[in-house]
């Protein structure tokens, strides 16, 4: 695997610089937020069982289901995997995602293997797994495995972000917003950082208003 890393905050500043250069809307849009954080996270299956607990609930929510599986030791494969889905339920999960974490804990993905593998079969390899979706498996290969050019369209903050930033006159579909981004390669993921940061300082705005 050649693809770039993204290991430090001077690697995001690369990838902000060179977005700069190459799309003054993305320059102007980096002179109001300021410097782009590096938001890179641990890889392995706590990470994804994170991200499962987290859909579709709030914030606080997901926070306090996690709690309760950390105390109760149910943040590795072996351990999900040595107890039952009502167990998981007891836990505060619901069916399904009891399901999911049942899955996850099954798939046996070679989590250091996801390391040095592309990001075409890292996605491929997730999204096989049940309650894995593109999203999350594009997220993880982001945030966790700091892969460089990534992005993820089906995000809804993302897709707002690209309508304010690129002045368009609507927000674009998940499709389009894949399509647009082929011209940010090879630093998707920074330009992903710099839509959702000015994505959260627009609805700053609006609060103040």
């Amino acid at each position: 695997m050649s693809e770039r890393i993204i290991r430090s905050e001077a690697c995001v500043a690369e990838g902000a610089a060179w977005l700069a250069a190459h799309d003054p809307r993305f320059a102007a849009a980096l002179e109001e937020v300021g410097p782009l954080p590096l938001r890179l996270k641990p890889d392995g299956f706590a990470q994804l069982l994170s991200a499962i607990v987290s859909q579709q609930v709030s914030v606080a929510s997901a926070n306090a289901i996690w709690a309760r599986l950390e105390t109760a030791g149910m943040t590795s494969a072996a351990a999900v995997a040595a107890v039952s889905a009502d167990d998981l339920r007891a836990l505060g999960l619901s069916r399904q995602k009891a399901r999911y974490a049942l899955a996850l804990a099954d798939a046996g993905i070679d989590f250091d293997g996801l390391r040095h593998s592309d990001t075409d079969a890292v996605i491929k390899t997730l999204t096989a797994v049940t309650g894995v979706g593109v999203w999350t498996a594009e997220i993880y290969a982001m945030f966790s495995l700091g892969r460089a050019d990534v992005f993820a369209p089906g995000d809804l903050a993302l897709q707002e972000g690209a309508r304010l930033v690129l002045a368009l006159p609507e927000r674009p579909t998940e499709r389009q917003l894949r399509q647009m981004s082929a011209q940010w390669s090879p630093w998707r993921s920074v330009a992903a950082r710099l839509l959702w940061a000015y994505y959260a300082q627009d609805k700053k705005r609006e609060g103040i208003r």
